[in-house]
C-alpha cells in the first residue's frame, strides 16, 4: 500500500496529530492491523470498499481503542484521513468520545466534518480551527509521561483526573498516556536507526523488555517487527 502523511503547520500543533493518505496497490482483498495511538480518526474512503467488524460507508470516524484493529479493504481503495486529538474533535462538534470507543460511526456526507477532507485537508483544518487553541489540560496530557506528572502539571488530584478522562475520553488516564508513549515509540522505531534500548529509554520505558511488551500488546509485533513492516500506524 502507498501511505503518506502531509506536512502540518505549527498552527495545528496540539490539535491535529496527522493528515494521511493511503492507496491500495494490489489486487484482491488486503488486511492490515492499525495500531492505537490516542487519536480520533476522521476518514474518507474515496474508492473501493473497507470493513472493520462490518462494512464501512464512504465517510466514517474511528474512536479511541486500547488494542490493534484488524481491518480490511479492497485493493483499489483510496483513503484520506485526519487524526485529531480528542479535544480538537470535540471543538469541531464531534460526538462524545466514549460513545464510540473501540468502534466506528458513520458521518453524514453533507456534514461539515466531511468537508474537511475534500480538496486541501490541511488548509481546511487551518481555517476550521482558526482561533482555537489546545486546552490547558490537553497540552498537559501531551507533555506528561505519567499520571503523577499530569497531576503535578494541572494541579488536579488523581481521582478528579479519572472522572474527567472517563467523561471526555472513556479511558483511564494511565491507559491514555500509555497509548501516547507507544505512539511516540512507534514513530521513533520507524524514523530512527537508534538502538531499541535507546528508544525505550528516551520514551520513558523501564527497559527494552518493557517496551517490547507494549508493542506486542498494542501492535501485535515486537519493536523490530514494527521497524521492518510498519507504514505509519499500519502493519
Amino acid at each position: 500500500m502507498d501511505y503518506a502523511e502531509l506536512p502540518l503547520p505549527p498552527a495545528l500543533d496540539g490539535l491535529v496529530a496527522a493528515v494521511w493518505t493511503l492507496a491500495g496497490d494490489q489486487p484482491g482483498w488486503v488486511e492490515h492491523e492499525a495500531t492505537p495511538d490516542g487519536c480520533i480518526e476522521l476518514i474518507h474512503r474515496s474508492a473501493g470498499r473497507s470493513t472493520w467488524r462490518r462494512d464501512q460507508p464512504e465517510y466514517f470516524v474511528t474512536g479511541l481503542s486500547e488494542r490493534p484493529i484488524r481491518f480490511g479493504f479492497s485493493g483499489d481503495a483510496r483513503f484520506t484521513a485526519i487524526k485529531l486529538w480528542p479535544w480538537a474533535w470535540h471543538a469541531l462538534g464531534g460526538a462524545p468520545c466514549p460513545s464510540f470507543a473501540d468502534d466506528w460511526i458513520p458521518v453524514s456526507p453533507d456534514a461539515p466534518l466531511t468537508a474537511l477532507m475534500h480538496g486541501e485537508p490541511v488548509a481546511n483544518l487551518t481555517r476550521a480551527l482558526a482561533g482555537i487553541t489546545p486546552p490547558p489540560l490537553g497540552c498537559a496530557i501531551l507533555a506528561s509521561a505519567s499520571v503523577a506528572e499530569l497531576s503535578q502539571r494541572t494541579g488536579l488530584p488523581h481521582r478528579r483526573l479519572q472522572r474527567i478522562f472517563a467523561r471526555e475520553l472513556g479511558l483511564a488516564p494511565r491507559a491514555y498516556l500509555r497509548l501516547l508513549r507507544f505512539r511516540a515509540a512507534m514513530q521513533d522505531v520507524q524514523a530512527s536507526a537508534d538502538s531499541l534500548a535507546d528508544t525505550a529509554a528516551a520514551r520513558g520505558y523501564a527497559d527494552q523488555a518493557h517496551m517490547a511488551r507494549d508493542f506486542r500488546s498494542l501492535a501485535g509485533v515486537p519493536p523490530s517487527g514494527a521497524r521492518a513492516r510498519a507504514r505509519g500506524p499500519f502493519l
